[in-house]
């Protein structure tokens, strides 16, 4: 009983604890903004696309600067800044929105809809900074925290980035259900007053279980300073002359806990405050590329290039090929199965092969089951017809003048058609657009689509053991005093290929180009896994190299045996 009191009140469990309190409230309202655009602009997914847009460029451009953020101050201010903003953007929005639904007729009258645009406005703003502040939040926790309540046992290290990632897979499946629920059988304001009731809720817990597990962690009110570049050099300088690594980072450490200060820097001028910004993202993202596992990173950034999971785009295809919202539900529980046996996969290769090596293993996995996604492009039942345009349909309704969605009132449920045919999934109906209902159209072979999604499945094992073994990678190599900046400049690359593949889908948007998009989908997951592999050959040939040619003075000097289980 003692033993499971003292797991309960644990530093390890409260930060559980406190990331299951945030990813739910974020994947809530992840799932309900893009619903509430939808539903306030006309069932036009303008707004929606729009959000996106805004998002992914936001963090493209500032993930650097957050990142150097997140270094420059001490841990505590970060999580519990970041996490104030985030929540009281999201109970802003929530507020918003609830406003919009309820006088949204008087705000189409004033000032000729002007009023309500820059409601629209407004709301994608603030829900834009409560994605920048999750973003910080993301950093701080998941990427620095967690190592130092980790401590220098990596096997630790490895069981708790697997249990965050177990509930990042449950919280997707789980709170858009339970918040998809609330707007069905109540109404869109409902959900947006839940909502904002949650994060406010959330907020106070999250803040006093940050304070807990501060205050059992001593070692995060420890923080590296950055080091002057001229005294990287000297210790870089003493690392080849034999010095332990070891020393190197007490160096640092002893700096900061001795009370040493900085000279004061001179007061800025006004042009370097402007030009601060832009220095900070220049220099971010050169020492992103002078990382060691800068090609492990960009392998894990080429993942995101993909069609190849249960997003909208995905699940819009599997409905123009027949599947019902029940089978994909079922399917997309399976997807998160698979993801948790990732996670456990993971820590089970981690112990018997190590850190670089499950890397290579989960990368061949992952590649062997997205084969069955290639074929599946080439078997009866799919749709790919390279011949067909796929802006024939836009052409169409240009050259004869049908009008483009408008902000609707209340009273008006246009039905949402799209030019590729693709469902109405917000109203349930799964009829193809421009097709007649009383028409029965003949049965899609499921070969095809059957393949596809037995492939997509089957990978999300070898996709999450690998982000694992890359996230740790990050967590190991990247000193300290640079795992803000770092991570940030990650997280941009992550987005930069996200936002690629989106682009990908706006050129190529008809299910007759989807076979096409899976195959170009495919062809980045294997280049992002030979930049893996390229990584792995390097860090292991320089690793057999030291084995094979013992120094006497290094023997005398090695490191403890744990310190070599990244191998």
């Amino acid at each position: 009983l003692g033993s499971v009191v003292a797991y309960f009140t644990s530093a390890k469990f409260l930060l559980y604890l406190g990331h299951a309190l945030s990813t739910w409230g974020d994947r809530m309202w992840h799932f309900a903004v893009s619903v509430f655009l939808v539903e306030l602009y006309g069932n036009s997914l303008l707004l929606t696309a729009v959000y996106g847009l805004v998002v992914a460029g936001s963090v493209l451009l500032l993930g650097a600067i957050i990142g150097d953020w997140v270094d420059k101050n001490s841990r505590l201010k970060v999580a519990q800044t970041s996490l104030v903003v985030q929540n009281a953007s999201v109970i802003l929005c929530g507020i918003i929105l609830m406003i919009i639904f309820l006088f949204k007729t008087q705000l189409l009258t004033l000032y000729h809809g002007w009023l309500l645009t820059m409601c629209y406005i407004l709301v994608i703003t603030i829900a834009n900074i409560a994605n920048l502040a999750s973003t910080a939040t993301a950093i701080t926790i998941q990427r620095d925290w967690i190592v130092v309540v980790a401590g220098e046992d990596r096997s630790k290290l490895a069981d708790m980035n697997a249990t965050i990632r177990r509930i990042d897979q449950l919280t997707n499946i789980l709170a858009p259900m339970a918040v998809g629920q609330i707007m069905t059988f109540g109404s869109p304001m409902i959900g947006c007053g839940f909502i904002s009731g949650w994060n406010l809720m959330s907020m106070c817990v999250e803040y006093l279980l940050l304070w807990k597990v501060y205050q059992k962690t001593p070692s995060l009110a420890l923080k590296s300073a950055k080091v002057e570049e001229s005294e990287l050099k000297q210790l870089n300088l003493k690392k080849e002359s034999e010095m332990k690594p070891a020393e190197g980072v007490q160096l640092i450490v002893e700096k900061d806990v001795s009370g040493f200060e900085p000279p004061q820097e001179k007061e800025m001028s006004c042009t370097a405050r402007i030009a601060e910004p832009f220095i900070t993202f220049r220099d971010g993202w050169v020492a992103y590329y002078n990382q060691p596992v800068f090609l492990a990173g960009m392998g894990l950034a080429f993942l995101y290039m993909t069609v190849l999971g249960f997003d909208c785009i995905t699940t819009g295809y599997a409905y123009t090929q027949g599947l019902s919202g029940s089978v994909l539900s079922l399917l997309m529980g399976a997807s998160a199965v698979t993801g948790i046996l990732g996670t456990v996969a993971f820590t089970w290769l981690r112990r018997k092969c190590g850190l670089i090596r499950t890397g290579l293993i989960s990368g061949v996995a992952q590649l062997a089951c997205l084969v069955l996604c290639a074929i599946s492009v080439f078997m009866p039942g799919s749709p790919l017809d390279l011949t067909v345009s796929p802006f024939a349909d836009i052409s169409a309704r240009l050259f004869e003048s049908q009008p483009l969605p408008t902000i609707a009132s209340p009273e008006d449920k246009p039905e949402m058609v799209f030019a590729t045919g693709m469902p109405n999934l917000l109203n349930g109906s799964t009829t193809p657009a421009n097709s007649d209902p009383e028409m029965s159209p003949e049965p899609v072979p499921l070969i095809s689509v059957s393949l596809l999604f037995a492939g997509v499945i089957a990978a999300r094992v070898g996709l999450w053991s690998s982000d694992l073994t890359v996230t740790q990678l990050l967590q190991e190599n990247v000193v300290e005093s640079e795992r803000g900046i770092i991570n940030g400049v990650q997280n941009s690359m992550n987005y930069l290929l996200d936002l690629l593949h989106f682009i990908m889908v706006i050129l190529a948007p008809n299910p007759e180009a989807f076979g096409l998009l899976v195959l170009i989908s495919v062809s980045f997951v294997a280049m992002g896994h030979i930049m893996y592999f390229r990584f792995a050959q390097k860090s292991l040939g320089k690793q057999l190299l030291i084995c094979c040619t013992p120094d006497p003075k290094e023997v005398s000097h090695s490191s403890p045996p744990g310190n070599t289980s990244t191998v």
